[in-house]
């Protein structure tokens, strides 16, 4: 090995130590691992979080014809708290819901009672009429 060669090396290896040194301070935090002995720190806050409500599966999509001949497209759901209107086919869905089961569903003017067979619709600008499939 030259001269030139050994210069190199010995200005290489502590600049490399230094280097090591250094990356070596960094992230010296560990991950907290949670086993089956060690406590879950969120459980706490886990056990005082409210129930998760899922949103009800879909009961019945229906298309229905009007008393005044027009068409509604109707959307039942499990529970019968909750129905998806559109006036048209491609038209704007509008969620419509209650309280419990058995109320009228109601929102933005529009009110509904029935099932996926005969339904009551109360729609704005259209007054109340009956549907059926």
């Amino acid at each position: 090995m030259g001269k030139a060669a050994r210069d190199m090396t010995s200005r290489l290896l502590p600049a490399a130590a230094v280097a090591l040194l250094a990356l070596s301070a960094c992230n010296n935090d560990k991950p907290e691992t949670v086993t089956l002995t060690a406590p879950d720190p969120q459980a706490a806050e886990i056990a005082n979080r409210a129930p998760v409500e899922l949103p009800p599966a879909m009961k019945a999509e229906v298309t229905m014809r009007c008393k005044d001949n027009s068409l509604v497209y109707v959307t039942f759901f499990q529970g019968d708290k909750m129905a998806v209107v559109k006036l048209a086919k491609d038209g704007p869905a509008t969620k419509l819901t209650a309280a419990k089961e058995g109320d009228p569903l109601k929102a933005e003017g529009y009110s509904l009672t029935g099932n996926p067979k005969n339904i009551s619709l109360t729609a704005p600008g259209k007054g109340s009429t009956t549907c059926h499939q």
